[in-house]
């Protein structure tokens, strides 16, 4: 029986292999394998739980996927009178195994042809261990609160609500030098979401769970910004930055020009937006 590799931390005692991951990844696993050869063993066990993990070699009670393939029109007559036939053995493993990690659970339970209409594979996020989002809110010059983004409304209504109070929403305008010296204006609006623990049935965990709460400053560049801008990649026009503790506008923007290699100048003449 051959052993076989896992990681840059693989310990091997005989046929067995052993890792112990350091990363942050570390789902709960048990899968056999079948290999893809059917020309040798290369049946598998493999058991993973809290950053360990262990193969081991089993003899051949699973056996790869196969199926016939005629591939008409792309042989020609000497290939076939070569090969002495006109079809081939299109070869896939097969994996039957489940992997709970990161809120979901991962089940394989036959062929794995890495093709999503042909795999044989499920996925179901488990509804305990989900967040669900319940509010997108603007906010005002001095943190105070706006409005709230509609919800569950048909796709193009919501859109339209949503783009009218993102105009309305009050935002601040900034001056600043870009890394090559550039002046350039930065239109900044504060915005907040909330998500709570649970989903469907297992919505009243939020009852014992604190709520997250994100609060960001979306800021909107007037020009490109950046080592990459009037490149083929383009610079940065716009995105969002998470805000600290008491942080507003200009100490939000402030930060950000100083993790940046910008300058920052002040707001702009008539720079309280309201659109």
């Amino acid at each position: 029986m051959r052993t076989y590799r896992w990681s840059d931390n693989d310990r091997y005692f005989g046929p067995f292999t052993y890792a112990r991951e350091r990363g942050s990844y570390k789902p709960i696993t048990v899968a056999l394998y079948s290999g893809d050869d059917e020309s040798r063993a290369d049946c598998r066990l493999r058991v993973s739980a809290l950053g360990h993990t262990l193969i081991c070699p089993m003899p051949p009670i699973v056996h790869p996927w196969r199926q016939k393939v005629y591939p008409h029109g792309a042989w020609d007559e000497a290939t076939v009178q070569r090969l002495g036939r006109d079809w081939y053995w299109s070869c896939y493993p097969r994996e039957y195994s489940f992997t709970i990690a990161e809120g979901a659970l991962h089940l394989r339970f036959g062929r794995q042809t890495h093709d999503s209409g042909t795999d044989q594979s499920k996925c179901y996020f488990l509804p305990w261990s989900q967040w669900r989002h319940v509010r997108h809110s603007l906010y005002g010059l001095k943190g105070e609160h706006f409005a709230d983004m509609p919800e569950h409304r048909q796709l193009m209504e919501t859109w339209d609500w949503r783009k009218a109070l993102e105009d309305a929403c009050p935002k601040i305008v900034f001056r600043f030098n870009d890394f090559d010296g550039e002046e350039i204006k930065a239109t900044t609006r504060i915005e907040e979401r909330e998500w709570r623990a649970g989903a469907g049935w297992f919505k009243w965990l939020s009852w014992f769970r604190k709520p997250k709460v994100s609060r960001s400053l979306d800021i909107r560049f007037a020009k490109e910004t950046g080592p990459r801008k009037g490149s083929w990649k383009g610079g940065t026009t716009g995105h969002s930055i998470d805000m600290l503790p008491g942080e507003l506008h200009e100490s939000a923007f402030r930060r950000y020009c100083a993790e940046h290699d910008m300058t920052f100048i002040g707001e702009a003449e008539g720079s309280h937006a309201h659109a």
